[in-house]
């Protein structure tokens, strides 16, 4: 039998609160994740109420570990204030705030962009991290692409952040790098169906409510395009910079320029272009092939008077990598190499 949601929920309907009222109709559960066969989730009650529901907690854990296709269940207890309940719902709406802002302990900001998908922005942006990582820079990944989150696989995690007080997120850590993800808070099975605002509160949760902690660098994993959250990201966010990413083809190259000149007209800086998938080196003879042509990049970053930072070449490993989990900038080889002298060149630069 399908482990489900609405399985375990009409499970937990047996525990009932002093006044009749069952822990689910009181909507008691939060943050109930299915992975696999285990089963987490939270009682939130108030905190006059929480200090006896320890006997509650213990039961509701050993109802969800007798049920079929459960291979183990953890429950934790938590408490809020009745004057002010926290809310970690994603995709809330924006609060106002006075302006730029930048989450404590967090140095610099970077954004990586592209104009257009398919240009292995995401995978730069957890290759560069660990890079940093691997220079001893204190790093942080946000993947604030939110109708694509890729940087949970990327990065090989899956676990849901903890919330112990209700108002916090705990990020998670790989590869010494401190990262989250809207991702590891939703369904990775379902769409992600939000307006505008919603994409601008979920993005201002990840920066504000996440505790990031003491970092050098934060690196901020845009989606493609010129959209909502590049606009909420350069206008509420204190911005080091962007790095924008493209292949060296002509088409790429035009949605690289409009890109720019977004950050330009956010007046946000660029820091500099990289060339991905700059060349191919057949494994087998050791020919160097430009499938996607070879140098426009560098060329286009002369004429626009911006800062080239490198190249990256196409291969095979850094797909398998990413599918696995470990990126291949937490290696060696040609690849690994690539990204270390482009997280040099940033640290050389003051820029991470």
């Amino acid at each position: 039998m399908t482990l489900t949601r609405d399985a375990i929920l009409d499970a937990l309907r047996v525990l009932k609160l002093p006044d009749g009222e069952d822990i689910v109709a009181k909507d008691m559960i939060r943050a109930l994740a299915i992975d696999g066969g285990t089963v987490r989730f939270v009682i939130e009650a108030a905190p006059e109420v929480a200090k006896h529901l320890e006997p509650l907690r213990a039961a509701a854990q050993q109802i969800v570990e007798r049920m079929d296709g459960v291979e183990g269940a953890s429950v934790l207890l938590t408490a809020h204030s009745d004057k002010k309940p926290p809310s970690l719902k994603a995709g809330k709406h924006p609060e106002p705030q006075a302006g730029p802002t930048k989450p404590k302990g967090v140095a610099r900001i970077l954004a990586v962009a592209s104009g257009k998908g398919g240009v292995g922005k995401s995978t730069l942006s957890s290759n560069l991290a660990v890079a940093l990582a691997k220079q001893g820079r204190k790093v942080g990944l946000l993947d604030a692409d939110i109708y694509g989150p890729s940087q949970p696989r990327m990065m090989g995690v899956s676990k849901r952040p903890a919330s112990p007080d209700g108002k916090t997120i705990i990020p998670l850590k790989a590869h010494g790098v401190t990262m989250m993800s809207i991702g590891l808070m939703m369904d990775p099975d379902k769409a992600i169906v939000w307006r505008g605002p919603m994409l601008m509160g979920a993005l201002q949760q990840m920066l504000g409510q996440v505790e990031w902690g003491e970092l050098d660098v934060l690196i901020v994993d845009l989606p493609p395009g010129t959209g909502d959250v590049q606009l909420t990201l350069c206008t509420k966010s204190e911005l080091t910079g962007a790095i924008v990413v493209s292949t060296p083809q002509d088409v790429a190259l035009l949605d690289a320029k409009k890109a720019i000149d977004m950050f330009n007209t956010l007046k946000t800086p660029v820091l500099g272009l990289v060339e991905n998938m700059s060349m191919y080196i057949c494994p087998t003879c050791g020919t160097e092939a430009h499938i996607f042509g070879h140098g426009g990049v560098k060329d286009e970053a002369d004429r626009m008077g911006i800062p080239f930072l490198g190249e990256i070449p196409l291969d095979i490993d850094v797909r398998l990598s990413g599918d696995s989990g470990t990126p291949i900038a937490a290696g060696d080889g040609p690849v690994a190499q690539a990204y270390a002298r482009l997280a040099e060149g940033l640290v050389k630069g003051g820029m991470a």
